[in-house]
């Protein structure tokens, strides 16, 4: 064999060498790439805590009302009457303490999605929830016991209770909403929010 034929030979294994070394390059970049993912996905799934707390929205009622205010003060006083429809929104839920610390609730709010954007209103307070119904007796709505505004809520407990919020609106406007959900705030923790999983009963 010649020299010259010697060298080619070589060339070409070389050539060859060359390719199955890229080759290799390229499988190693894929498993690599592929470990990096997984290391990547593994953390996000391990590094996601379970929420501290669940709950359901058990039922809801809608009250539509139209207001007229006295026209006199509790002194006797004449003042102007004003008039006006509100709905008001009853609900019943039930929050679930699923962390191993306590929970410190200490506001309920309602929030309405309508035409012109959300519409939030607070839930009144347990003894704001009962005067409503002395102020409008014979609502064909439950009357349970309220959920407390500031509740602790011990570590795997569960509260239920009803909850009253008043939206200064008329029937139409309420029956075109877009959403309806509740958000629950806890000191120094995550906002709970909730969605009815059934429909609302119009009253």
């Amino acid at each position: 064999m010649s020299l010259l034929h010697q060298e080619e030979k070589d060339d070409a294994s070389r050539g060859e060498e060359l390719t199955k070394g890229t080759s290799h390059v390229v499988i190693a970049g894929i498993v690599a790439a592929v470990v990096v993912s997984a290391a990547i996905a593994l953390y996000f799934i391990v590094g996601q805590k379970p929420p501290l707390a669940t709950g359901q929205v058990l039922g809801v009622w809608a009250h539509p009302i139209h207001v007229q205010t006295p026209s006199t003060d509790a002194s006797g006083a004449i003042m102007p009457s004003e008039t006006f429809d509100q709905v008001l929104v009853f609900a019943r839920v039930r929050i679930h303490n699923q962390s191993q610390q306590p929970l410190f609730m200490w506001n309920i709010a309602t929030n309405a999605t309508l035409a012109d954007g959300v519409h939030t209103s607070f839930a009144a307070s347990p003894a704001d929830y009962d005067r409503v119904f002395v102020a409008y007796p014979g609502l064909p709505v439950p009357h349970d016991k309220a959920l407390g505004l500031e509740t602790e809520i011990g570590p795997g407990q569960t509260v239920e209770g009803e909850i009253v919020s008043a939206f200064k609106i008329d029937k139409q406007q309420w029956d075109a909403r877009k959403e309806l959900n509740f958000t629950f705030a806890f000191r120094y923790q995550p906002n709970l929010v909730l969605k009815p999983t059934g429909p609302v009963t119009d009253q």
